[in-house]
C-alpha cells in the first residue's frame, strides 16, 4: 500500500485516511437536500454530536432531517484517534474552580455515563467499530509523575472514581513496552474504536429511527424565529428547533458562537500492519495510551495490528514543517522494535478548542441548541452531548444546563490577533513540554 500524504482534503468528500479505507458500515445513498421541507428539529453537521442527536430525537417521537455538508463523518469525528475517555479536554479541577464540587462531580459522572453510552449505543446497533478496552495517561517528565500521582489521589478522595491504577516499572512494561515513561495511569474505563465506522454506524441507526439525511448540503444561513429556518445552497427546511453539530466546521454560520473557539490541525499516521510480534513489543494488552505533555501525543492498535499514532498541531491550517519526519523520529524513539516498519497512511483534521478547552454547550434563544468545543476529548462526549440536547429540547434541560453553566470567554485579541496569540501561547507550552 503507498504511503498517503499529509494534509486536508480539497473537497468535502472523506480525507485519505485508513479509517476511510477500512469502513465496514454501509449506509448507503444521503441525496443533497433539494426543495423545501419540515421537520420538528434540523439538526446540522453529521460528526458524532449531530448523529447522536438525531438518533436520540427520532427515537423520542421527533422528525429528523440532518444536514451535513460533506459527508458523514468527514470532520474529527470520522479521523480521530477514536479514544473513548471519562472526562473532558481540560482538568476536572477547572471544572471544580467554576461550578464548585458537586456541579463537578456531577460533570464527571455525566463524563462517565458517556463511555458507557458509547458501549451502549455499539451493542444496541451492532456498530462493528472495533471497541476495546483500557487506556494509559503516561507521564513523560518527572514534574509529570507528581501531577498524576496528585490526580490519581484526589479522583479517588472528591470524586468517588475507582478506575485509575498506578503503574511503573515492570508493571508499566506489560502495558506499553518502552523506557520512555516513568509511569502511567490506566484507567479501566476508557478504550478505544474506529471512529468513522462508530460515526456512520450511529447515522445508520438514526435513519433506520426515521432521520432524514442528506449529504452535501452545507448549511449557509439560519434564519432565527418561531419556526426557524436553515438554508442550503438548493433547498431550506423550516423547522421547530435547531440543533448546530458543526464544532470546528461552523465556518461564521453563527456569528455569536465563532470566537468561542478556535480551530486546531493535528495530523496523524497509520502504519502497515504489525506482526503478533511486534504488537506484543508495543502494547500487549492493546491500551490506548497518551502523554502527559500539553501538546501531547496519542496512539493505539488498530484490529488488523496497525500503530495508529497522532500528535503535533497547527493553528493556522498549514501543516507544521518537518512534520512527517518529526512524527517518524517519535515512533522509532519510543520502539525501536518497529525500525523499518512502513507507513501505509498519513492525514489531518482539525478539532474546536475554548479557551479554558472545555466543552461549550448552550442555547440561543428559545429553540437554537449547540454543543461545540470538545478541544481533543469529543469522541465519548460527544455522544452524551447528543442525548443531552434531545433531552432539553423535550423540556428536560436539567442535565444539559449543568455543561451549559460552564463559563466560556472569547479567545482574545478579535479576527486579526486571536491566531497569533494562540500559536505564541502554545509555543510557551511547548517549550514547557520539553522542561
Amino acid at each position: 500500500m503507498t504511503s498517503q500524504a499529509f494534509g486536508m482534503a480539497s473537497s468535502l468528500k472523506r480525507p485519505a485516511s485508513w479509517y476511510r479505507d477500512s469502513i465496514a458500515v454501509d449506509l448507503g445513498s444521503c441525496p443533497a437536500l433539494e426543495g423545501e421541507v419540515r421537520a420538528d428539529v434540523c439538526v446540522i453537521g453529521g460528526g458524532v454530536t449531530g448523529c447522536s442527536a438525531a438518533l436520540h430525537l427520532a427515537e423520542r417521537g421527533y422528525s429528523v432531517v440532518l444536514l451535513e455538508a460533506g459527508e458523514i463523518g468527514y470532520g474529527a469525528s470520522g479521523r480521530s484517534g477514536g479514544q473513548i475517555l471519562p472526562g473532558l479536554g481540560t482538568d476536572i479541577a477547572t471544572v471544580q474552580k467554576a461550578l464548585g464540587l458537586a456541579q463537578a462531580r456531577e460533570v464527571w459522572e455525566m463524563s462517565r455515563e458517556a463511555v458507557r453510552l458509547t458501549a451502549e449505543l455499539v451493542e444496541r446497533h451492532a456498530i462493528p467499530c472495533e471497541l476495546a478496552w483500557g487506556y494509559l495517561h503516561a507521564a513523560v517528565k518527572p514534574r509529570h509523575v507528581k501531577e498524576l500521582q496528585e490526580f490519581r489521589d484526589r479522583m479517588a478522595r472528591d470524586y468517588d472514581y475507582p478506575s485509575l491504577s498506578w503503574l511503573e516499572g515492570e508493571a508499566l512494561r506489560e502495558h506499553v513496552v518502552t523506557d520512555a515513561y516513568p509511569a502511567a495511569l490506566h484507567d479501566s474505563e476508557g478504550g478505544h474504536l474506529h471512529p468513522l465506522n462508530y460515526t456512520l454506524g450511529l447515522a445508520q441507526a438514526a435513519r433506520r429511527a426515521g432521520v432524514t439525511i442528506h449529504e452535501h448540503s452545507a448549511a449557509v444561513k439560519i434564519e432565527r424565529g418561531e419556526p426557524a429556518k436553515v438554508l442550503t445552497a438548493q433547498g431550506r427546511v423550516t423547522a421547530d428547533f435547531v440543533v448546530l453539530g458543526t464544532n470546528a466546521y461552523q465556518a461564521g454560520l453563527v456569528p455569536a458562537l465563532s470566537g468561542r473557539i478556535m480551530r486546531a490541525a493535528n495530523y496523524m499516521i497509520a502504519t502497515e500492519p504489525l506482526t503478533a510480534e511486534q504488537a506484543a513489543q508495543v502494547l500487549p494488552r492493546n491500551d490506548a495510551l497518551s502523554d502527559a505533555n500539553f501538546v501531547l501525543d496519542y496512539y493505539r492498535l488498530t484490529a488488523d495490528r496497525r500503530l495508529i499514532y497522532g500528535g503535533e498541531v497547527s493553528y493556522d491550517g498549514r501543516e507544521p514543517r518537518g512534520l512527517q519526519a518529526r512524527m517518524d523520529a517519535k515512533i522509532a524513539r519510543l520502539f525501536p522494535v518497529l525500525a523499518g516498519v512502513g507507513i501505509d497512511y498519513r492525514w489531518g483534521g482539525d478539532v474546536a478548542i475554548t479557551q479554558n478547552r472545555a466543552p461549550d454547550f448552550g442555547r440561543l434563544g428559545s429553540n437554537l441548541y449547540y454543543a461545540q468545543g470538545y478541544s481533543g476529548h469529543g469522541m465519548a462526549l460527544a455522544g452524551l452531548a447528543g442525548k443531552l440536547l434531545s433531552e432539553a429540547i423535550a423540556g428536560q434541560s436539567e442535565r444539559f444546563d449543568v455543561f451549559a453553566a460552564m463559563p466560556h470567554r472569547r479567545f482574545p485579541g478579535g479576527s486579526v490577533l486571536r491566531k497569533p496569540l494562540l500559536v505564541l501561547a502554545t509555543h510557551f507550552f511547548k517549550l514547557r513540554d520539553r522542561l
